[in-house]
């Protein structure tokens, strides 16, 4: 069986992918309706990874994860709780989830790129932060 720590540094490696795609802030000003669809998605996979890292982490503590209509905002909640993540991640990962939300009931003609670019912006940042908090959190 794979062990946890190679898991989640698989995941982490897939999330860094996802981040070395996002464009340059400066490109993002420029790019197309087509191309600004293909960053939400990229914007939605961020997200994606890091809720896939976290799940692993609570199941592996055991931990319920949570279930119903709200449970990705319970999820985030719970790893506040448990200290996996700083506040401050916690807070940027709020925005990240409701993109996610918008993105995954919105049509992408809705997409507007003002409030896109703060998430490209501050995703590899919030990486690294969060990246750094889970191998703390696993050591």
């Amino acid at each position: 069986m794979v062990k946890l720590n190679d898991r989640i540094e698989a995941e982490l490696d897939n999330v860094q992918e996802v981040l070395n795609r996002l464009p340059s802030i400066e490109r993002f000003s420029s790019i197309r309706d087509l191309e600004l669809a293909g960053v939400a998605t990229l914007l939605h996979n961020f997200y994606n990874g890091i809720e896939n890292v976290i799940k692993q982490i609570m199941s592996s503590r055991r931990a319920s994860i949570p279930q119903g209509q709200s449970w990705h905002r319970d999820l985030l909640d719970l790893v506040l709780k448990h200290k996996i993540i700083t506040k401050t991640a916690w807070g940027s990962l709020k925005q990240f989830l409701g993109f996610r939300h918008f993105f995954s009931h919105a049509y992408s003609f809705h997409l507007e790129p003002e409030r896109m670019k703060p998430l490209v912006k501050t995703a590899p940042e919030l990486f690294d932060s969060i990246k750094r908090s889970i191998q703390k959190f696993l050591n």
